[in-house]
């Protein structure tokens, strides 16, 4: 059985596309920081629909953890899977906090650049001699990278995406000698529990998105989900490098 680690998989986008990975037949380690409740609900709707998941914690942010992380991964891998490998990377773990460019402090930007950017350089380092040749990695980044998504209040937050969009791109040139396939997603607005649940605290915002979208709603943490286990199969077996927004024609 092949198998995937969804980062940040205890609500919204992560917990989605580690249900439809599970889905496709592929056994899933799924992490979480501080919702274990979460993430035990994402693991306990795969094992209803029949498949197999672990929930193991990992702070994306503090890069010291990621070796003790390999060792629990590898374990669980032995464990569940009797395997000494894994096949599949979604490096999705991440959280919103905007500001305006002047408002903007060096702790909030060293903040969301240790977790959106350093965090998937390091961890995807230091997984890597865990995963097997031929696999696949997907880095949820954001629409606020592209000029489709530019929002005041967000420099810090896009630029550490866009950052990821191009570390996306020498990933997938670095790993294509192992036949490792890398691309990454940009979601647009999408209804998830980012910024502390903003869009249930300010469902005012919504009509307003919607509008703003060609196809005239909110996206969906399936919408994304979706799109980041089909990229890891089969079917986008020839494609790599690319970056897709996944945001419903946000100010198309």
């Amino acid at each position: 059985m092949q198998v995937a680690i969804v980062t940040g998989a205890s609500s919204g986008i992560g917990q989605s596309a580690a249900i439809q990975i599970a889905r496709r037949g592929t056994g899933v380690i799924l992490t979480y920081q501080r919702n274990e409740s979460g993430a035990l609900d994402t693991v306990a709707m795969i094992e209803k629909d029949g498949g197999t998941a672990v929930a193991l914690p990992l702070n994306a942010g503090r890069s010291e953890t990621f070796p003790a992380f390999r060792e629990s991964v590898a374990a669980v891998l032995r464990d569940i899977w009797q395997r000494d490998t894994f096949d599949f990377l979604v490096n999705n773990a991440g959280f919103g906090q905007s500001a305006k460019f002047e408002d903007t402090t060096e702790e909030m930007f060293d903040a969301l650049m240790r977790v959106l950017l350093k965090g998937p350089y390091f961890l995807t380092q230091t997984l890597l001699p865990l995963m097997a040749d031929g696999g696949a990695i997907v880095n949820t980044a954001s629409n606020a990278a592209r000029s489709s998504g530019l929002e005041p209040g967000y420099s810090a937050y896009g630029t550490m995406k866009g950052g990821l969009v191009v570390l996306t791109r020498y990933m997938a040139k670095e790993f294509s000698v192992r036949g490792i396939r890398v691309n990454s997603v940009s979601p647009g607005s999408t209804r998830t529990r980012i910024a502390d649940n903003a869009f249930e605290r300010f469902p005012e915002v919504i009509p307003a998105m919607a509008a703003k979208t060609a196809l005239g709603r909110l996206g969906e943490p399936d919408d994304i989900g979706m799109m980041i286990a089909a990229l890891l199969a089969e079917e986008c077996r020839w494609i790599t490098a690319q970056d897709i927004e996944v945001s419903g024609g946000f100010n198309l």
